[in-house]
């Protein structure tokens, strides 16, 4: 293997991201989680069925997001995808 061809990618991430309107509110929540985008939407379904008063999704850094389900104005699911972590040598 080629040195140099080994330092191109250093790692590889999947990641989804996701948009939360709020009612009443110019600005809309985004972020980046780690979780698949199927599992992003079966939680939120689950918070919606058990008409939980709130909804609380983690992003990829560690940042907990906490949102009355009675705000929710739309929540969009970016497909999945794989990023380049690193650079080109």
């Amino acid at each position: 293997m080629n040195p140099r061809s080994a330092r191109r990618i250093l790692s590889y991430s999947e990641q989804v991201e996701i948009r939360i309107g709020i009612a009443n509110s110019p600005r809309e929540i985004s972020f980046e989680s780690d979780r698949s985008a199927s599992q992003i939407e079966k939680i939120v379904s689950e918070a919606l069925e058990s008409e939980a008063k709130f909804l609380t999704l983690k992003d990829d850094k560690g940042s907990t997001y906490i949102v009355p389900t009675a705000s929710l104005s739309f929540i969009e699911v970016g497909s999945e995808e794989s990023r380049r972590v690193g650079f080109v040598a």
